[in-house]
């Protein structure tokens, strides 16, 4: 029976205020909602999910386990306002049964635009991981599982031993995601796919009366973990932990379902959970995937187009990364930190003009009207960033 994987992502974004193109107040951050939305995150998902797996990994004597990627800006939002989510990390850390993961500091898409600042931000990361949980993480996730092969060999370089993927079609072709991969161009790291139809029946399907599915129980999504015996060794189940009682609220039973899911999953012959360190050091790979092309976890076609799709995205993006050097040598702390918030996915994100169930999704997350507004926004106060630098 396959090793299950359970990963979750975590990440807030420092959200813009508004701000017009006569604005000079190098105040960008809209500094009230972010709290707001943040300490009804913390209240919904955040601690009650933390004592559930607290509680989980008790009930089970350790072999319960999970994975998280914490998103620095993130880190740095529930230091200043939501203390108490780190210290019932601190205290899941202290089991033994989790696992902590690296990724770029401010959630960023800078792998695709500057490698540079790539190497300095996950660096960045890296340090707040061990600052705050006192562990040096093995296995490295990309923004929005944002990968390739030139991907690999940068992060092995790096010294990690594992990375995340999406375990796509496209990539994939006839193979399963439930096997671990080697990545093309012998870089010494093993690549773990994530299953996303399962993952994706939990973290959107869930609470859709409308799916045929509907309603998921543990014991039936057991039974569909249960058909990979034979077909593979692992099942990878990424998600963000946002899940759990903010994009699925606590009456639409998602609380309960993770609560009887792993005694389920436990039950199947020879199943066990694993962190993805574990499952590095338990499973060979079965071979090597190439992925030339840029592949991600997001919207139907899983690859870049939720942030860089239409012209306005690149636009944002490419006026984004121009000021850097510039920026840089400037050497102003603030300066930088503010244009390294500017970079987070999330503000490209809010510009994506897709339509139907995707669009419905961007829609969900965007603090604008229109992802016109968005863009108009953003560049606003990318201008008044500019101006500085030059100044």
């Amino acid at each position: 029976m396959p090793s299950v994987c359970l990963y979750f992502q975590l990440h807030q974004p420092y959200r813009l205020r508004r701000y017009s193109v006569f604005d000079t107040d190098r105040h960008y951050f809209d500094d009230f909602k972010n709290a707001e939305i943040l300490r009804g995150i913390v209240s919904r998902c955040y601690l009650p999910a933390n004592q559930l797996i607290g509680e989980l990994i008790k009930q089970f004597n350790g072999a319960f386990r999970v994975a998280y990627s914490i998103s620095g800006v993130l880190l740095e939002q529930l230091e200043e306002h939501a203390p108490e989510v780190l210290s019932s990390f601190r205290k899941l850390a202290a089991t033994g049964c989790v696992e902590f993961l690296n990724e770029t500091y401010y959630h960023s898409l800078c792998f695709l635009y500057s490698r540079d600042e790539f190497r300095q931000q996950v660096e960045l990361h890296r340090q707040k991981i061990q600052q705050l949980f006192g562990s040096d993480a093995r296995i490295f996730r990309n923004t929005e599982l944002i990968y390739n092969n030139e991907l690999a060999q940068m992060v092995a370089h790096f010294g990690y031993e594992g990375c995340l993927a999406e375990g796509t079609d496209t990539v994939l072709g006839t193979r399963s995601p439930n096997f671990l991969y080697s990545p093309t161009g012998g870089a010494r790291i093993k690549l773990l796919l994530r299953n996303y139809r399962l993952s994706d029946d939990i973290a959107f399907r869930f609470s859709d009366k409308s799916w045929e599915q509907h309603p998921l129980t543990a014991d039936k999504f057991a039974r569909w973990v249960g058909q990979i015996n034979g077909h593979g060794s692992v099942c990878n189940l990424f998600m963000d932990y946002e899940t759990l009682g903010e994009h699925q609220w606590a009456d639409t039973g998602i609380f309960e379902f993770f609560k009887h899911l792993p005694d389920q999953l436990l039950h199947l012959p020879d199943t066990h959970f694993m962190t993805p360190s574990q499952l590095i050091d338990t499973y060979a790979s079965s071979g090597e995937l190439d992925v030339p092309h840029v592949t991600s976890w997001a919207d139907t076609e899983r690859d870049l187009s939720a942030w860089m799709g239409n012209a306005m995205q690149s636009n944002a993006l490419h006026e984004l990364y121009k000021l850097e050097n510039l920026l840089k040598e400037r050497q102003d702390e603030q300066l930088l930190t503010d244009w390294r918030k500017l970079g987070t996915s999330d503000h490209f994100y809010y510009m994506c003009t897709k339509y139907w169930a995707d669009g419905q999704v961007h829609r969900y997350f965007s603090p604008y009207e229109s992802p016109y507004d968005s863009y108009i926004n953003f560049m606003n106060v990318l201008d008044n960033i500019q101006s500085r630098a030059r100044a």
